[in-house]
């Protein structure tokens, strides 16, 4: 079973309960813990009991994650426009996620940052033709070992996401269907995440 790497902070507590108003009695009430106990919290002689992550969350008008990281998250894109979407990669299992917004993202304990993703450099450019099906068809020119490769390559709209993973000693092609305006993205897994505008 694998444990969390951190911890609520006390400082993390106050920013928040400062952030909503909110005295370190009435957070202790809504609690029901003494005002003692959070005092303990903030300034580090004492931590809430795990039982209390959730209710502390929910008074404090966050979810349980950003709770544990610290960090807020604002998701912006109500709209859902997968073109704002974010991609996350897993360093340890090779886990690919996207997600709609902004988002605390985790796998193997670890918090995962989004992908930026750059122009490719001349180590990474596709070579990128039409079928006659109308299809996208790619090829990356990249090596494909064990320990250097492309990881996945992806199609990007404001409604679809399509993602092809790909596999060492593979080949290193896909094909997309064209829908649309939007951005191909593939992910070296040294060099990171690459776009390119369709």
């Amino acid at each position: 079973m694998k444990t969390m790497n951190h911890y609520i902070t006390g400082g993390t507590i106050r920013r928040l309960r400062e952030a909503r108003r909110l005295t370190q009695a009435k957070l202790a009430e809504m609690l029901c813990v003494s005002d003692k106990a959070v005092s303990k919290w903030e300034t580090g002689r004492g931590l809430p009991d795990v039982s209390l992550l959730e209710p502390l969350a929910k008074a404090l008008g966050i979810s349980v994650a950003e709770l544990l990281t610290g960090e807020l998250v604002v998701n912006a894109n109500r709209s859902a426009n997968l073109l704002r979407a974010s991609l996350y990669v897993c360093p340890i299992c090779g886990n690919i996620i996207q997600a709609a917004g902004a988002a605390v993202i985790s796998c193997c304990g670890v918090s995962l940052p989004p992908l930026e993703a750059e122009e490719p450099d001349q180590d990474h450019l596709v070579q990128l033709e039409r079928d006659s099906d109308g299809e996208y068809y790619l090829t990356i020119p990249h090596e494909m070992t064990k320990g250097h490769y492309i990881s996945f390559a992806a199609y990007q709209t404001h409604d679809r996401f399509e993602l092809l993973k790909l596999y060492p000693e593979g080949p290193c092609q896909a094909r997309f269907f064209p829908r649309g305006g939007g951005f191909l993205y593939w992910y070296c897994n040294r060099h990171g995440l690459f776009r390119q505008k369709l």
